[in-house]
């Protein structure tokens, strides 16, 4: 019988990383290394989750996937994706620039890679007062433009800069360049199953004395020269404890406000919690799952839960 599933952290070093993770989100990390990323929920091969919490403890996500099929996903989920985990969850701490970077969609990345493109939205959980993104091309600059100042190194002037928050919500969808600039975040990222990056600049930075490749050709293909990204700020009105954040082919995100008790049934799809803020239980029956900020849980289909506690979260499903 399934049941709600919490996986261990699987910690993935990082360049631009830092240790906020300890400080603002309560994990306990390897000593000595930037931390940039903790993939939360992933059957990918470049950091697969492996369960943690009941019968199933020990099993990648992957070999659960493999074993109940709609019955982890939903049935129309697993029609439309079959064998391949359709999600990866994580939480960022960019603590550092992150590099300029664009990312494939679907039918590029499948063609090219073998994997799902990367459609990815990002809600911000803290920031220091000077965060700064770029996100998307500055008007009017145009695939020839970029190349040529891309073959001399010279990236200035081609990025939108935005400032951002905490509270702050952005859809990245494929072909929107992006990065940090200024400043450092900690957020929730909600992607497609994909580990895909064309790496645009990455301020000539080394490791292990060589500079990190890039991949100019492949981006300028990519990038969409007109994309314009908003930055939705979601914080709660007086009253308000539920709130839509995107509702797309990949994926729908709503942010809520728990105060106590929440109950929650999904027949179409599995639902995916990630904490934002709080702490207490996730109850099914008999079972029950203690549950805290920077935590991320996978309830399967129909599956009735009850939440206990003081939270504020965001809920996934794919609809």
């Amino acid at each position: 019988m399934l049941y709600p599933l919490k996986f261990k952290k699987v910690f993935i070093e990082k360049v631009w990383g830092g240790r906020e993770f300890e400080t603002k989100l309560d994990m306990k990390l390897p000593e000595n290394r930037k931390i940039g990323e903790s993939w939360e929920i992933s059957a990918h091969p470049n950091g697969m989750s492996i369960v943690e919490n009941g019968e199933l403890a020990g099993k990648t996500l992957q070999e659960v996937y493999d074993e109940y099929k709609e019955k982890l996903v939903g049935n129309k989920v697993y029609n439309e994706y079959k064998d391949r985990f359709p999600l990866l969850i994580k939480y960022l701490d960019v603590n550092d620039r992150l590099s300029i970077q664009v990312h494939p969609d679907d039918e590029t990345a499948l063609k090219n890679h073998n994997e799902l493109g990367k459609s990815e939205s990002w809600y911000i959980m803290e920031a220091s007062p000077d965060a700064v993104l770029i996100m998307g091309m500055k008007p009017g600059i145009t695939k020839e433009q970029f190349l040529t100042k891309a073959e001399n190194n010279d990236f200035e002037g081609l990025f939108e800069e935005k400032t951002v928050k905490k509270g702050d919500f952005i859809d990245i969808v494929p072909g929107t360049v992006h990065a940090s600039l200024k400043g450092s975040i900690v957020f929730a990222e909600i992607q497609e199953n994909s580990d895909i990056t064309y790496r645009i600049y990455d301020f000539d930075r080394t490791e292990n004395g060589v500079k990190r490749k890039l991949h100019i050709k492949e981006s300028a293909d990519t990038i969409d020269f007109d994309k314009k990204v908003d930055i939705v700020n979601t914080d709660f009105k007086e009253n308000e404890t539920r709130r839509n954040l995107i509702r797309k082919k990949y994926y729908s995100i709503d942010k809520i406000k728990i105060n106590n008790t929440f109950t929650d049934i999904n027949d179409e799809s599995m639902i995916i919690y990630s904490i934002l803020e709080g702490n207490g239980t996730i109850n099914q029956e008999n079972y029950s799952l203690e549950i805290k900020k920077g935590e991320s849980v996978l309830v399967p289909p129909h599956i009735s839960v009850t939440l206990k506690g003081d939270f504020e979260i965001l809920r996934t499903v794919i609809e």
